[in-house]
């Protein structure tokens, strides 16, 4: 049976504004249990920022996290994305070829509406398999 990505996402796309400290982002995945944020303005996605980018990005560079972006070191366009109505097969398609693990969801429109990860499709998939024990040990996204 072919699932579509709504019902496996994680609702409510958790985002910044480009603007936004590092410090500031770090602290609202701390708050969220997350490891990445969306960058957006509005209905505007501009990228999505993971913990690692911000280590690799702008600490191992030595940059300021005070006064840092989450603009300017996120992941920038183009950022692949998925609407509600793709299917889960199409998104394993996308996490394979992107070598990615998590992808943003959007409204037709582009508007952020959610996350996909690859922890929430191998608990769809297969419930007991070893990967999506392990996802639920992982932050959501």
């Amino acid at each position: 049976m072919t699932r579509r990505v709504r019902d496996v996402m994680s609702s409510g796309a958790l985002a910044v504004e480009p603007m936004t400290t590092l410090e500031r982002a770090a602290h609202v995945m701390r708050e969220q249990n997350v490891g990445d944020v969306l960058v957006a303005y509005d209905c505007d996605l501009f990228g999505v920022l993971t913990d690692r980018d911000i280590v690799i990005r702008a600490v191992a560079e030595g940059r300021d996290p005070h006064t840092t972006t989450a603009g300017s070191v996120c992941t920038r366009p183009p950022v692949v994305t998925l609407t509600p109505d793709d299917t889960t097969d199409h998104a394993v398609e996308l996490m394979r070829q992107y070598a990615v693990r998590r992808l943003p969801v959007v409204e037709h429109g582009g508007c952020p509406v959610g996350m996909v990860s690859l922890g929430d499709l191998a608990v769809t998939e297969d419930p007991h398999s070893a990967l999506s024990d392990i996802s639920r040990a992982e932050p959501s996204h």
